[in-house]
């Protein structure tokens, strides 16, 4: 089979080593056996959910309304709930993509990943206590606790690794809070490794938040007449930020950890869906192709990319030119680490909103 012959998403990982994960879950992807021909087909990964992907999946169809009265004749807590569901249904995927997580380079995909609840976003102590209960309750090797790369959220980070639990870090969306996750990562590691436990079984993604970037920047561009620039910045953090991956995982103090077993902490390109008609539908996928990063897209830019997107190598292309857009962009006001401080707080909202509509949902489907 010719690469060309060869499915375009496929394409992604058999000819460029990056691992294209889908962000969505419900059971009816699962039940009706769409997820494991996105596996088999598309060659698919490893699925991340969030607060919203489930809100719409248990808000939207009668799927979940039989456990959720069964369940709430022992516990009628909406929240206690909704983990019960959730962790049903991580399950059932974790198991999905066994085979994936079993191949020869055994660990290295095939995650399916469940978030803490973003009530939490900015509580140490409580993130890692759910993140603990969340990892023993679901008790897959192949899942991956999702915690917001927050400042409250870095020493949960490192705790949670040194604890041997594999870490999916959320709403990440600058160069400065990235390097930190990084480095809370490599210390998690160092703990557990001075503890004398192994680290060769554990792995961690920090999932960088790219459509959201270009959505609030693009103004800011108009206002100071640099509309060329529009629809670049969001690429070209992403870039520096595998440039700081780069550095970051080499050099005497990671070699250590890496004799020892340890993988990278991976950079995942997140919210890939687009979000502006006006630029190309498949373009959060196309730019940022590279080798030993990961892709989690929506369903939708996943079809589109198997329908008319281009597989090539391009996440290490144009780095340079990259940097000098960010440095453009500070040299005209636009401050990259205040933009990314702004996306944060509103990247919380925008899971607390859902989080709370589900939560209600569910009350509203037991006394209905």
């Amino acid at each position: 089979m010719t690469m060309q012959e060869l499915n375009k998403v496929k394409q992604i990982h058999t000819n460029f080593k990056q691992s294209i994960w889908l962000d969505f879950i419900d059971r009816q992807i699962m039940r009706s056996g769409k997820l494991q021909q996105l596996i088999d087909e598309d060659g698919i990964r490893g699925v991340t959910s969030n607060p919203a992907i489930f809100e719409q999946a248990i808000n939207s169809s009668a799927d979940y309304d039989a456990d959720i009265l069964e369940y709430a004749k022992a516990d009628s807590d909406p929240e206690h709930i909704f983990f019960r569901l959730a962790i049903s249904d991580i399950q059932q995927a974790a198991d999905l993509f066994a085979p994936v997580y079993n191949e020869e380079v055994s660990g290295a995909d095939g995650y399916v990943s469940l978030e803490v609840s973003p009530l939490l976003a900015l509580d140490e102590s409580r993130t890692i206590e759910q993140a603990r209960e969340l990892w023993k309750k679901v008790d897959r090797e192949n899942v991956m606790i999702k915690i917001p790369g927050t400042l409250s959220g870095l020493p949960a980070i490192r705790t949670a690794i040194s604890e041997g639990i594999n870490v999916n870090v959320t709403l990440l969306f600058g160069l400065e809070r990235y390097e930190a996750v990084a480095n809370a990562y490599i210390d998690g590691l160092e703990d557990r490794l001075s503890a004398g436990l192994d680290i060769s079984r554990i792995a961690s993604v920090a999932s960088f938040f790219l459509s959201r970037i270009d959505l609030l920047v693009d103004p800011l561009l108009d206002d100071k007449d640099l509309g060329e620039m529009k629809g670049e910045a969001a690429i070209a953090a992403a870039k520096a930020a595998y440039a700081l991956y780069i550095r970051v995982f080499s050099g005497e103090r990671w070699d250590k950890l890496a004799l020892a077993g340890a993988k990278p902490q991976r950079l995942l390109w997140a919210s890939t869906g687009n979000k502006n008609p006006a630029y190309r539908d498949t373009r959060y996928l196309e730019e940022l192709i590279g080798p030993d990063t990961v892709n989690t897209a929506p369903l939708a830019t996943i079809d589109a990319f198997r329908d008319h997107g281009t597989a090539g190598a391009t996440l290490d292309k144009g780095t340079e030119q990259a940097l000098y857009l960010l440095e453009s962009l500070a040299r005209s006001g636009i401050n990259m680490e205040e933009v990314a401080e702004q996306l944060e707080k509103e990247g919380i909202q925008k899971f607390e909103a859902p989080y709370q509509k589900l939560l209600q949902a569910i009350s509203t489907k037991i006394h209905q």
